[in-house]
């Protein structure tokens, strides 16, 4: 299957998840609310430019907000983690090593330790900027700290099971035409 084909039907795949069944789930304690889609981000190829990556997340993000009624509130927080991808990518792993190997970040691409690095500090970085554009003032700063470590600690936790629930086959790629 080509990575377009891939990517689009992960993109509607993950829209359609967010909203139909995990916005249906009430916050815990108005506490947690569990997010699973900006993870679409988080998957795209290594080969992806940092252009097409921008607009994507955007579009992405954008999508989510028509379908929640919340006019950027999920796309600033997806096109910041988009911009921060590569950056992140380039300080965990070798320059000459996986992300020519293998055509998309994983568990096996990226060994265990760097991608749960790569999800941990994406996710925080998303959660933070969501959560404040959510409430543009602090009000309690740790009722505020809290909703940030809670909705990441169980956005994570939901990370980690779809990884382990839905194997992504990862292609090797070699130099031989």
């Amino acid at each position: 299957m080509s990575h377009i084909v891939r990517n689009t039907i992960r993109f509607i795949m993950f829209i359609l998840m967010q909203v139909y069944v995990l916005n249906q789930i009430p916050p815990l304690h108005q506490f947690v609310t569990p997010y699973l889609y900006f993870l679409f981000i988080l998957w795209l190829p290594f080969t992806i430019s940092r252009f097409a990556l921008l607009f994507v997340a955007f579009l992405f993000g954008l999508s989510l907000d028509y379908f929640t009624s919340t006019p950027g509130l999920h796309a600033a927080p997806c096109v910041l983690i988009a911009y921060l991808r590569p950056f992140l990518i380039n300080i965990l792993i070798v320059q000459e090593g996986t992300e020519q190997n293998y055509t998309e970040p994983s568990i096996k691409s990226m060994g265990f330790a760097p991608y749960a690095l790569y999800v941990f500090l994406l996710t925080f970085i998303h959660h933070f900027y969501l959560v404040l554009i959510e409430w543009i003032s602090f009000g309690n700063f740790l009722y505020f700290l809290g909703k940030v470590a809670a909705t990441t600690g169980i956005s994570i936790l939901l990370i980690f099971i779809t990884e382990l629930l839905f194997f992504r086959k990862q292609k090797f790629k070699t130099n031989t035409a």
